[in-house]
């Protein structure tokens, strides 16, 4: 499995105020968007989410996310090298993802930027 990039997850109070102090350090704008009652602000390598606590303390579990060119791919090389896929893969607002919990009982998230294909339209 290539490993393509990570992106280092903060858990923070003040979305706002902390989305102007990353966009400042990495000099990028942040894309915004809202996944489970959490909003989420993805500035350069950081992951900015916040929500209700009950939320945050499970997102706090994973160490890291992992950008891989194929998530199905990654979860089958994952399980047959000993670690537990223990969510997904799903779509996400960026692509698919799972969360796979390793062998020494680290958890990450692995991502990969395939989109999902469009529902048709519904016929009148």
């Amino acid at each position: 499995m290539e490993i393509l990039g990570t992106t280092l997850r903060v858990c923070v109070e003040d979305l706002e105020s902390s989305v102007a102090f990353y966009e400042s350090l990495t000099g990028s704008e942040a894309l915004r968007f809202e996944r489970g009652g959490v909003s989420v602000a993805a500035v350069g390598c950081f992951l900015l989410m916040s929500g209700p606590a009950a939320e945050i303390d499970v997102l706090r579990k994973v160490a890291a996310t992992i950008a891989v060119a194929d998530v199905e791919q990654a979860g089958m090389l994952l399980t047959a090298s000993g670690a537990k896929v223990i969510a997904g893969p799903v779509p996400s607002p960026a692509g698919r993802n799972l969360i796979a919990m390793h062998p020494d009982g680290s958890v990450f998230e692995y991502v990969d930027r395939q989109a999902q294909p469009e529902e048709p339209a519904a016929q009148a």
